[in-house]
C-alpha cells in the first residue's frame, strides 16, 4: 500500500444513506465528513493518508438528505459524452466531429436534447438543411436527454478507467 503526503485532485462519490448517488467531491472534503462522523467509507483506494487511515474512493452519508431535480445543460461537449464521441450517421470515431440539429434550425428544429446529435463534417454537410429522413441517413440512435447529471459525470469518470469502483453504485453507468 502506498502512503503519500497529497493526493491530488482525487474525486470520491457519495452516496444518501439509501445509497443513491448524490455527488461527486473532493477527497480533502470526504475525509472531513468521515471525521465528522457524517458519513461512513464504502470503497477506499490503496493509497494511505496518514497511519492506517485510508483514501476513500466512495462514502455514504448516515443521514438522509433530499436533494431537488437539476437539468444538465445542453453543451457540445455533454452531447459529444452522451454519444460516445461517434457520428451518429455513419459511426466515425475521431477529431472531426460537429454538432447536428436532427430537424434544421431553418425548419424550426431547436437547441435541446431531443434535435442535436454527434455528426462528423462530412455527414454534417451532406445532410445540410434536411432531416434525416430527407437526406436518407438514418441515425443510429435517437437523441435523448441524459436521466441523470450525476450518473452522466460518474460515468464520464468510470469511462476514463479513474474510477470503474462507481459502477455498482451508480445504475446506467
Amino acid at each position: 500500500m502506498r502512503r503519500i503526503n497529497g493526493a491530488g485532485m482525487v474525486h470520491v462519490l457519495v452516496l444518501n444513506a439509501s445509497y443513491e448517488p448524490l455527488n461527486i467531491t473532493s477527497w480533502k472534503r470526504a475525509v472531513g465528513m468521515m471525521l465528522k462522523g457524517k458519513a461512513e467509507g464504502l470503497e477506499h483506494r490503496a493509497v494511505e493518508l496518514r497511519a492506517g487511515f485510508r483514501l476513500p474512493s466512495v462514502i455514504r452519508l448516515r443521514q438522509y438528505v433530499r436533494v431537488p431535480f437539476k437539468q444538465l445543460p445542453v453543451t457540445r461537449r455533454n452531447v459529444f459524452q452522451r454519444d460516445g464521441h461517434t457520428c451518429q450517421y455513419c459511426g466515425y470515431c475521431g477529431d472531426q466531429l460537429s454538432l447536428d440539429h436532427v430537424v434544421p434550425r431553418s425548419k424550426g428544429g431547436g437547441d435541446h436534447w431531443e434535435n442535436i446529435t454527434t455528426a462528423c463534417i462530412s455527414c454534417n454537410v451532406s445532410k445540410g438543411s434536411r432531416t434525416p429522413r430527407e437526406a436518407d441517413m438514418p441515425l443510429r440512435s435517437v437523441p435523448r436527454r441524459p436521466v441523470n447529471t450525476l450518473v452522466f459525470e460518474a460515468r464520464r469518470q468510470i469511462d476514463s478507467g479513474s474510477h470503474n469502483e462507481w459502477s455498482k453504485y451508480v445504475i446506467g453507468a
